[in-house]
């Protein structure tokens, strides 16, 4: 039998390249949190990939938290972020307080998702910027596929914050996408505090999908000035004690 031709061997190894889901050099950005680290591949969220983040419900606070978790995570990368909106409600001292300076994010209004989709694109492509996020309603799979092959192209951060404004547009968040993982966050009561006050924000962090792993559930205290989440004491101070390979991970 004939060798193969080096344009078919070429030809033969990009394909095994895409169906490995191939990404530039660029690893993962870790939570720092061993809880959620571990159930990841690799030990942590993929660079040069697509993530989707959802509110618990369909209301205001469930939407502005799973804004806070993907400014956290934003926030943890270095440079500029690139935040992709329909509708300007975004709450920049709030981004403050999930470690999201205002001074590396460049915003932009678009007029509907069909160009907050072409700028969230461009924004991955450019490849110049710490992450891209982008709030949609609507996400299909044709349109998550190309927003993940240009951030696989790129090594760009992309973060799909999924907001929708009626009842019809919450049920798409079940629909399959191409993101790496699915998360989704529900506000909890903070701790109560010896003193008047209000404490520590926590939330209930699903992963909901996550190519190559498994799902899992947190309870998490929220994103700090740093952008990082936590264990709440009491959860933290019995880690040890939690069986290996439960499917809540809430130590």
């Amino acid at each position: 039998m004939a060798a193969a031709s080096p344009s078919f061997q070429a030809l033969r190894a990009e394909i095994a390249r895409i169906e490995a889901g191939r990404r530039p050099p660029g690893g993962v950005l870790p939570f720092g949190l061993a809880a959620l680290d571990r159930r990841l591949p690799a030990g942590g969220l993929a660079l040069g990939a697509l993530h989707e983040v959802a509110g618990g419900g369909d209301g205001a606070i469930d939407g502005a938290v799973a804004a806070l978790f993907a400014a956290g995570v934003a926030a943890r990368t270095q440079g500029p972020v690139l935040w992709c909106v329909t509708r300007p409600d975004l709450f920049a001292p709030a981004l403050e307080q999930a470690g999201l300076s205002s001074n590396r994010v460049i915003y932009v209004e678009a007029g509907d998702e069909a160009g907050l989709l072409a700028a969230f694109e461009d924004g991955l492509r450019h490849g110049g910027f710490g992450a891209v996020v982008g709030e949609v309603a609507r996400l299909s799979m044709t349109a998550s596929r190309r927003l993940q092959l240009v951030a696989e192209d790129t090594g760009s951060l992309g973060l799909a914050v999924r907001r929708w404004r009626r009842q019809a547009e919450a049920a798409d968040f079940g629909q399959p996408t191409a993101a790496a993982t699915r998360w989704r966050v529900t506000a909890l009561p903070s701790a109560p505090l010896p003193v008047p006050g209000v404490g520590r924000p926590r939330w209930f962090v699903e992963l909901i999908r996550c190519r190559a792993g498994a799902c899992a559930d947190f309870e998490l205290e929220a994103c700090d000035e740093t952008g990082r989440l936590a264990l709440p004491p009491h959860l933290a101070d019995r880690s040890a004690a939690t069986p290996a390979g439960t499917r809540r991970a809430v130590a």
